[in-house]
């Protein structure tokens, strides 16, 4: 999610996410997430890091006021936290990932491209949530596909949550290839019962 909306050269908007809570309101976004990330290289745990209006207007060119009116829409749609402590008191900040993810969750493209000193650079979409095991569970109920939703976790948590060389964008799409391979195991087992049967039945009339 975070290589999706930020960079440390310039800033990535997502388009979709532009259109649901505003233009503006998504550079602030995005710059948050760029300062987020830079605490956490530098051992940030806790989820909370600051900013300056002023550090904040270099980076964007949003005015404190502007910035005033994009965090109350950010806030309303419950996108990020924001708190004062410290002495003198600093302004901190939380994203609210999983909220993030679900406004990003209509994504249809896996690639964007930016264009920077007239050379195209792809950033690609890297935002992956881990399901639950009560989740695949769910799905592998729903599609009656008997696929065990702990045996899917465990394998793919030895992984790393790989498919291939590729790190998983879908774990829905997963367990429906899941789902497929054991239709075909079931097929191949099938067929081999038939023949061991009909091997046996013709070993009899001999």
């Amino acid at each position: 999610m975070k290589h999706l909306l930020s960079s440390t050269a310039f800033i990535v908007l997502n388009k979709s996410l532009a259109k649901q809570i505003g233009l503006k309101e998504a550079v602030l976004l995005a710059d948050l997430i760029s300062k987020e990330e830079y605490f956490i290289a530098n051992g940030m745990t806790d989820g909370w890091f600051f900013n300056t209006e002023a550090n904040i207007e270099q980076d964007t060119t949003l005015t404190p006021y502007q910035q005033r009116k994009c965090l109350r829409k950010l806030k309303k749609n419950n996108l990020v936290q924001i708190k004062r402590k410290g002495i003198p008191a600093k302004q901190y900040f939380k994203i609210n990932e999983e909220q993030v993810i679900k406004f990003l969750n209509n994504l249809s493209l896996t690639k964007l491209t930016s264009i920077n000193n007239n050379k195209e650079i792809i950033i690609t979409n890297k935002y992956f949530k881990k399901p639950k095991i009560e989740e695949v569970d769910l799905y592998c109920k729903e599609r009656n596909n008997n696929v065990d939703a702990i045996a899917f976790i465990n394998f793919y948590e030895s992984k790393g949550w790989m498919v291939g060389k590729n790190k998983m964008k879908d774990w829905k799409a997963a367990v429906r290839t899941w789902e497929q391979k054991n239709k075909k195991q079931k097929t191949t087992t099938s067929k081999l019962h038939s023949q061991i049967n009909a091997w046996q039945e013709a070993k009899k009339l001999l």
